[in-house]
């Protein structure tokens, strides 16, 4: 078959599966052979179901999970999806053999209801990591098929989770996050897998299912069901990933790579050299590269940017033959400084601002301008070229800034990039905590907080064991100094917190006792800072 009678193939391909998407209904039954075959693999979706998303925000990301994934075809040999709520305590809504069926699963999430409580993500991704996500395991995801984390986030107060995250991703998992509010971005690009611009997004709540498409697409194209892939692509690398057809003694892989001139697409093995020294289908040397039988990826480093390359797959067998699989990409182009702007280290009067890539050899300096928005004063400061980040200070809190950072190079370019950065707001603490026993069960609970920028008060209470230990809470407005609890444990500990608007302040907790009839009541117990 000729280059371009197999690229008009693959283009019709493509159009047609693209078509067939568009027409899917919400079952099965309608949908036809080339979108039941499009993808295979297993997609965890995590999502914020607190107290820090209002029922709104849930029930709109509700309505964009059944958009995002009513056309995909679902089965054991095809998709399977699993649901995981993020509470005080993670709640497996559903898991991968739940539903084989669209109908299934959108009357699933239809009676999907939140479960309030804290943001405790990091619990939920040890509970993702150790059995849903998990290769093999009881009910947990299927071995050699690609796992994909959707999360799902409001942004606030994400917790530890870089270090979660980082495990998932080498083990093999490939994340993605979709953030509504104004997260923290140097936290969540760091935790999705490459490349960041097609696996992280932000967006407002109300016009989430714009992204809807530019999701799917992204998922598609790690769940598709094709034995070689290219991942995360860069300037100077690319990751193979192919379905294992070998296991450990029973042969392995060769991988040989070069640059492709021939504009040729993935399939055969055109142009494949008989041994490592030999030239690619356009000019210049192949590489060689050989796995074990039981792995199923390759790292291809030291490439140039903005180059064409083909490589291709050999599983060598001493059991039987298996054909040759080969692929084509083009890395990235070189980018320049700055390409990336990020911000951390936010405080009340200060924030740190990073870029890069860091490119001593061909900046002679960078420059930052930052001033308050709309219509703060300017003030510049000057960087040396072989720094990629300073602290801007003397700041107003709880302020937005825009940062502009730009490059001189020595060939004369500029190159500048904006980013606008958050000071944290002012989060006082609680000044006061009382508690009066009523009775044998009961508590008044009395504070004393500063009333501004308060957006109200968190109050929890827990026994100290037994059947009716399990924390509760409850909100209260910002104009509430006292609450009555009853019906509590012997010893019951109580914390209050205020909240603000980004965060909550630093609370005060004290432990209720109560006495039998025989013994003092009204016993007063404080706590103050």
């Amino acid at each position: 078959m000729s280059t371009a009678t197999y690229m008009e193939r693959r283009i019709s391909l493509t159009c047609a599966l693209v078509i067939v998407l568009l027409r899917l209904t919400d079952t099965q039954d309608a949908e036809s052979d080339t979108a039941w075959n499009c993808c295979e693999g297993d997609v965890l979706f995590l999502l914020d179901s607190s107290g820090s998303i209002s029922s709104y925000e849930f029930a709109r990301t509700l309505g964009f999970l059944s958009e995002l994934l009513r056309p995909f075809a679902l089965g054991p040999d095809q998709v399977r999806v699993a649901l995981l709520q993020v509470g005080t305590r993670p709640h497996l809504e559903f898991g991968f053999r739940a539903h084989s069926t669209q109908r299934g699963l959108q009357e699933a999430l239809q009676r999907t209801t939140q479960i309030q409580g804290d943001t405790n993500t990091e619990a939920a991704l040890k509970l993702a990591q150790e059995q849903v996500l998990r290769e093999g395991g009881e009910g947990g995801a299927r071995a050699g098929l690609p796992r994909v984390l959707v999360w799902l986030t409001d942004g606030m107060q994400p917790g530890a989770v870089e270090g979660p995250m980082a495990e998932l991703r080498e083990e093999g998992v490939a994340v993605l996050t979709v953030s509504t509010g104004h997260g923290n971005y140097q936290v969540l690009r760091k935790v999705v897998t490459p490349p960041v611009d097609s696996h992280l997004y932000f967006v407002d709540i109300d016009d989430i299912n714009i992204i809807a498409n530019d999701l799917r697409d992204a998922i598609i194209e790690i769940i598709r069901a094709e034995r070689l892939q290219v991942r995360d692509v860069t300037s100077r690398s690319a990751v193979l990933q192919w379905r294992p057809v070998l296991s450990s003694g029973t042969g392995y892989y060769d991988i040989r790579f070069g640059p492709d001139r021939t504009g040729g697409g993935a399939g055969g093995d055109h142009g494949r050299p008989s041994d490592g020294t030999s030239t690619s289908t356009g000019g210049g040397p192949w590489r060689k590269l050989s796995r074990p039988g039981d792995s199923n990826f390759a790292t291809l480093n030291d490439l140039k940017p903005d180059t064409a390359y083909r490589a291709t797959l050999t599983p060598e067998s001493n059991l039987d033959y298996v054909k040759p699989l080969s692929v084509s990409f083009t890395t990235l182009s070189e980018v320049l400084s700055p390409a990336v702007v990020t911000v951390s280290e936010s405080g009340l009067d200060r924030v740190r601002v990073s870029w890069g890539p860091l490119q001593p050899d061909s900046v002679q300096r960078y420059q930052v301008e930052y001033g308050a928005i709309p219509a703060g004063k300017v003030r510049v400061t000057t960087v040396g070229r072989d720094r990629n980040s300073t602290l801007l200070t003397q700041l107003e809190p709880d302020t937005q800034y825009l940062v502009t950072v730009s490059a001189f190079h020595t060939s004369g370019q500029e190159r500048a990039m904006s980013v606008r950065a958050c000071t944290q707001e002012e989060l006082p603490a609680l000044a006061d905590l009382q508690l009066n026993t009523v009775g044998s069960d009961s508590v008044r609970v009395q504070w004393k907080g500063k009333a501004g920028g308060l957006k109200g008060y968190w109050v929890t209470w827990e026994g100290d064991g037994g059947s009716s230990s399990a924390p509760s809470s409850r909100y209260l407005p910002p104009g509430a100094l006292s609450t009555l609890l009853t019906g509590l444990p012997s010893s019951t500990r109580v914390c209050v917190s205020p909240v603000y608007r980004t965060a909550r302040g630093e609370g005060l907790c004290c432990t209720a006792r109560f006495y039998s009839d025989a013994e003092t009541r009204g016993d007063r117990f404080l706590r103050r800072a």
